[in-house]
């Protein structure tokens, strides 16, 4: 492909999940989130940690919460789009499949015993098989874990062969019990971790509040730990990843974790950034400015039609005659939602 002068494109994947769009049982189908929604949840309820190996904000983001609406809308536990129809899960994501790969723990939330688990799925985009394949799995390979009192936890679309604990096992808050996969009803690499009492699913940061309430005051801790707590505070849209490359990209490459950084000898500067969570209405812009602070490429894109569970934009542009000049070059990434800023990222690269 041959690259204008500058470009700028992007790439919409949906206005709902990039996959998993059902959270079944490792052994039995959970009820859907909306009118089930536990009442007075917080009463003898377990305490919540962070329960995957990542940082938010880093390595990993929360990319859905539980639709609290119990009508055919969805809407998460802040009266906002970070969910899809029936979600009945919290949805942990990595940044990509190389990061998946290497290897990520998923921590029991809270000590408890195994109650149920599965293993033998393969890990496979349902992209890729479809959802027929995993009819009845749609959880993938997973492990529940009854903490006692009618509350249990339960974690699906774990990697084959990952599971390191067995029916019985007594856990403590913290403990490896296996690795996030792509197995089961996903798309992408992530840790689906569903609440329950006594059967019926409890979104996690707002466990009093009635299905489709708006928790709109200070943020509270919910049932999760003061430390997990403050990792995962409601983002109104995040940065998964960003980064530069010598030509134009793809979500598939970004997906990937396979692009490397461009060299100075690069035909191609292109700054890119896959954002999750926007919604309609929101206008990205994305500038690259060279070591002399002057502007070497930008542009934005329209207002976005809709929400959007993942969106990707780049902006580039071709060597200059002498090559690219030695130093920092700064790309800037801002959404821009209701003419404030609600999303920035800063990245460098140094040639």
């Amino acid at each position: 492909m041959k690259l204008s002068p500058v470009i700028l494109a992007g790439l919409a994947i949906g206005c709902a999940p990039a996959g998993d769009s059902s959270a079944q049982g490792a052994s039995a189908a959970q009820p859907a989130a909306g009118s089930s929604q536990a009442k007075g949840a917080a009463s003898g309820a377990p305490q919540l940690a962070f329960p995957v190996a990542c940082t938010i904000g880093q390595t990993c983001e929360v990319q859905n919460y539980v639709d609290r609406d119990p009508g055919p809308g969805a809407q998460d536990y802040r009266c906002g789009t970070n969910t899809y129809q029936e979600h009945g899960g919290v949805d942990i994501r990595l940044q990509d499949l190389k990061a998946q790969a290497a290897g990520v723990a998923v921590l029991a939330a809270a000590s408890g015993t195994v109650a149920r688990l599965r293993d033998g799925v393969a890990d496979i985009s349902v992209k890729t098989q479809g959802a027929a394949a995993v009819a009845g799995q749609e959880c993938g390979n997973g492990v529940v874990i009854d903490h006692g009192g009618g509350w249990e936890t339960q974690y699906c679309h774990v990697a084959q062969g990952s599971v390191v604990v067995k029916v019985g096992d007594a856990v403590e808050a913290g403990q490896p019990i296996a690795r996030i996969g792509l197995s089961g009803n996903t798309e992408y690499p992530h840790l689906h971790l569903t609440v329950r009492k006594d059967g019926k699913v409890v979104e996690p940061f707002a466990p009093e509040f009635a299905p489709a309430a708006c928790y709109t005051g200070a943020a509270g801790n919910g049932l999760w730990n003061a430390r997990a707590a403050s990792a995962m505070q409601y983002k109104p849209g995040a940065v998964l990843n960003a980064g530069f490359a010598g030509g134009p990209v793809s979500m598939e490459m970004i997906e990937a974790g396979a692009i490397a950084p461009p060299a100075r000898a690069a035909t191609a500067l292109v700054a890119y950034v896959r954002a999750i969570n926007l919604r309609g209405g929101d206008v990205q812009k994305l500038t690259v400015k060279g070591p002399d602070g002057a502007v070497v490429a930008t542009g934005a894109q329209p207002p976005l039609d809709r929400s959007k569970a993942q969106y990707m934009a780049f902006v580039g542009r071709r060597a200059p005659p002498g090559g690219w000049a030695p130093g920092q070059y700064l790309a800037e990434y801002v959404v821009e939602r209701s003419g404030k800023p609600a999303v920035t990222r800063k990245f460098a690269l140094r040639l």
